[in-house]
C-alpha cells in the first residue's frame, strides 16, 4: 500500500480496499467518507432503481458499463418505500465521469442527485481492474472517501476499511424497514399516466417490509391487490390480523442468518395459517430458514440484469435482475420443500416451493424488467394462489 496521505491533487476520491488497494480517481456526489462491501453490477440500465434499492444498503456498487448518469435521475424511478431505507448504497464507482443528462424524464443530473442522496461517488478509475479483483478474491470491505481538496489519510482509511465488521451477521433489515404501517394503492408506471391508482381492489396483501422497493409493491396493485407494509419485526398475528388474502416477504439487505433469528419463526406462523405466502429475495432466503433450510455467503453474489435462470418444472429460461450475496443452501432443503428454480450461471438455488401449500419464493426480482417481463408471471401466479385460497373476493 502506498504511503503517502496526500494523492495527486488532481485526484478528489478514493476507494481504499480492507487489504490496502487503493483505487483513486475524481471524488463526486456527497463529501466524507462511507465503509461497506464492494460489489459490481453488470447492468447497462438502471443504475438510479441500483443505487435507491435498499438491499445494497452498507455496499459500493462498482458499475461495469462505462456510461452511468447520462439519462440524469427522477422521483418516479427511486425504489425507496420508507424514510428509513432513504440511503440505500453507500458509494457508487464509475469508469467515467457522468455526462449531461439527456432524456425527457430527467429531473436532475447524477452529481446533484448522488449528493441529496448522501451517497459518495468515483469516476475515473480501472473498474475491470476492481471487477476482476473481485472475482478472483470475493467482494472487500473497503472505504469509498470524496475530498475537494485531494487531501486524504490513506492510512486511516485503510484501517478504517479494515476494522469494518461486514455483512456476516448483519442484521439491516431493521436499519431499513419502516418504523410504521402504511398502505399503498399504486399500480405501474404506465405512459402518459405515470403511476395510476389501483380501482377497486381484488386483494388486500400484507408486505412483511426487510427493505421493499417500490416497485414490488406496484407490481402487487398491477394483480389488482392493495397493500399494508408493516415493519420487519411484525409478529405473524399482527401480519393475520389484517385478514390478508396472501403475505409478500420482500427484498432486504444484510444476512439472512441474522434477521431470520426475529423474522423466521413468524413466518413459519405464516405458512402454517395457510394464507398464500410469496418470498423475494432476502424474503426468499428467510423463508428457506423459517422451513427448515440454511443460507450462505457468496464469494461475488449476484448483482446484475442479465441473469440466466431456469424454471425446472418448464425447462423455460428467464433473463432476471438479481442482487444478493447471500444463497440457500440447497443441500440443505428439508423433505417436503422443493428447488423450482436455479442459476445457469453457477447452478446456484433460485426458488423454492413448500409441497401441498401455496407458499413458494424466487432469488431474482421479478418486478424488474431486464427480460422485460420474463418473471411478471410469479405476481399472477401469486394471484391464482389467493383465489384459489378461497378469501379474495
Amino acid at each position: 500500500m502506498t504511503k503517502s496521505t496526500h494523492p495527486p491533487a488532481a485526484h478528489t476520491g478514493a476507494l481504499v480496499l480492507a487489504d490496502g488497494t487503493v483505487f483513486l480517481g475524481q471524488g463526486l456526489g456527497a463529501e466524507g467518507a462511507a465503509d461497506g462491501e464492494v460489489c459490481f453490477n453488470t447492468a447497462m440500465t438502471g443504475y438510479q432503481e441500483i443505487l435507491t434499492d435498499p438491499s445494497y444498503a452498507a455496499q459500493i456498487v462498482a458499475f461495469t458499463f462505462p456510461h452511468i448518469g447520462n439519462v440524469g435521475a427522477n422521483v418516479q424511478d427511486t425504489e425507496t418505500s420508507s424514510p428509513a431505507a432513504a440511503a440505500a448504497a453507500r458509494g457508487a464507482v464509475f469508469r467515467t465521469n457522468p455526462t449531461a443528462p439527456s432524456n425527457w424524464r430527467s429531473e436532475d443530473d447524477l452529481n446533484a442527485w448522488l449528493k441529496k442522496r448522501n451517497i459518495i461517488g468515483l469516476a475515473g478509475l480501472d473498474t475491470r481492474a476492481l471487477t476482476r479483483r473481485i472475482r478472483e478474491h470475493g467482494m472487500p470491505n473497503a472505504v469509498i472517501a470524496h475530498a475537494p481538496d485531494g487531501k486524504f489519510d490513506l492510512e486511516a482509511l485503510h484501517k478504517r476499511a479494515q476494522a469494518w465488521h461486514g455483512l456476516d451477521g448483519l442484521d439491516l433489515a431493521k436499519e431499513v424497514t419502516t418504523a410504521q404501517s402504511y398502505v399503498v394503492n399504486e399500480s405501474l408506471w404506465q405512459w402518459p399516466l405515470g403511476v395510476p391508482e389501483v380501482q377497486k381492489p381484488k386483494f388486500t396483501v400484507v408486505v412483511m417490509d426487510y427493505g421493499v422497493k417500490r416497485n414490488i409493491l406496484r407490481s402487487l396493485g398491477e394483480i389488482g391487490a392493495k397493500t399494508i407494509v408493516l415493519p420487519a419485526t411484525a409478529t405473524a398475528e399482527e401480519a393475520l390480523a389484517h385478514k390478508p388474502d396472501g403475505i409478500l416477504l420482500s427484498n432486504g439487505p444484510g444476512d439472512p442468518a441474522a434477521t431470520g433469528k426475529y423474522a423466521a419463526p413468524e413466518i413459519k406462523k405464516l405458512v402454517d395459517s395457510g394464507t398464500p405466502v410469496m418470498g423475494v429475495c432476502l424474503g426468499h432466503q428467510m423463508l428457506g430458514l423459517a422451513l427448515g433450510a440454511k443460507t450462505l455467503k457468496m464469494p461475488q453474489g449476484h448483482h446484475g440484469a442479465n441473469h440466466p435462470v431456469q424454471d425446472k418444472s418448464t425447462g423455460k429460461v428467464e433473463i432476471v435482475s438479481m442482487n444478493h450475496g447471500f444463497a440457500i443452501d440447497r443441500d440443505t432443503l428439508p423433505k417436503g420443500v422443493k428447488e423450482t428454480h436455479v442459476s445457469l450461471f453457477d447452478g446456484s438455488n433460485c426458488g423454492i416451493a413448500l409441497e401441498g401449500k401455496p407458499v413458494f419464493s424466487v432469488q431474482y426480482h421479478p418486478e424488474a424488467s431486464p427480460g422485460p417481463q420474463d418473471s411478471h408471471y410469479l405476481f399472477e401466479h401469486f394471484a391464482k394462489l389467493m383465489k384459489k385460497s378461497g378469501k379474495a373476493a
